[in-house]
């Protein structure tokens, strides 16, 4: 494989005595719609904010594009849970405030009737044309986020970085604003890294589901002193027919029921601890590296 599009290679992530992240090896090609799920509180969010350069590792390289991650740029667009939205804003002005800011002074008034275009061709493409006017409080959940998932789209980034963006949502509109991002994804291709606490949410959206856990063994033991943090226990490779925005089909399908039982006995359950040399890394481009420690023979 040449060089990937985001390589994580020997990561460690602690806060104070504790280990959060264990020696996390991630290769992802451009283009992937990449989810992660695992335990509430295993490190899903960090290694987000680390890839976004929201926080430093403790250990270990992150590179996008053979580059090392450096502080958050345009290159890296987020969505949280919260929409990011001025209240005081209309949602065309939403959208086009990055790039205005962007701008230079001059450029920015020289430039504002191709910003609106710009931001009204998203807005047509996600069928918020005729919201253009209005303010965040005049609209629903749903299409507050997809609001903001076009204020991250529009200032074109390299990957598009995902944190439990549909978990305010109720179920219905939850379901739409997945195939709405199943559709964009098949429109643009772009490389996305989806975290989520909802198992069948993951399996039905990437093309690439990763499982972290803490739930796992190595030849270090199961001392307290062992401190031992997360990592990637199971690397699944979705492969899916074309054309999946236009259904939720897949969901109501044995395999896809057995996938979800799977993931939850290999993330979800303390009882269930494979050895660190056992991983289910399925995916092509999975790797592993463990230290001396880990694996003594």
């Amino acid at each position: 494989m040449s060089e990937p599009f985001l390589h994580i290679e020997d990561v460690y992530k602690r806060y104070g005595e504790r280990q959060v992240l264990d020696n996390v090896d991630l290769k992802v090609a451009q283009g992937e719609l990449c989810s992660l799920v695992g335990p509430s509180g295993c490190g899903k969010s960090t290694l987000l904010r680390l890839i976004l350069g929201q926080e430093r590792a403790s250990a270990g390289q992150i590179r996008i594009e053979g580059q090392p991650v450096g502080y958050p740029d345009v290159d890296r667009g987020v969505v949280y849970q919260k929409y990011s939205l001025f209240p005081h804003l209309t949602v065309l002005d939403n959208v086009t405030l990055g790039p205005r800011l962007r701008a230079g002074f001059l450029e920015r008034r020289a430039k504002r009737r191709l910003f609106e275009e710009q931001a009204l061709e998203l807005l047509r493409e996600v069928s918020l044309q005729d919201s253009a006017r209005k303010y965040p409080h005049e609209l629903s959940g749903g299409m507050r986020q997809r609001v903001a998932v076009v204020q991250a789209l529009i200032m074109s980034p390299r990957v598009l970085l995902m944190d439990e963006p549909f978990g305010a949502l109720d179920p219905g509109t939850r379901e739409d604003i997945q195939l709405f991002l199943l559709e964009l994804w098949e429109h643009h291709r772009m490389t996305i890294f989806l975290v989520t606490h909802d198992l069948e949410e993951a399996a039905f959206l990437g093309t690439r589901m990763l499982v972290m856990s803490q739930y796992y063994t190595d030849d270090r033991g199961d001392a307290p002193s062992v401190n031992r943090g997360a990592r990637i226990v199971a690397d699944y490779h979705l492969q899916r027919g074309e054309r999946r925005a236009k259904s939720t089909q897949d969901k109501l399908s044995p395999e896809f029921v057995q996938l979800l039982e799977n993931v939850r006995r290999e993330g979800f359950d303390p009882s269930y601890r494979r050895h660190v040399s056992e991983f289910n890394l399925r995916h092509p481009h999975s790797f592993r590296t463990l230290t001396p420690e880990e694996q003594r023979g």
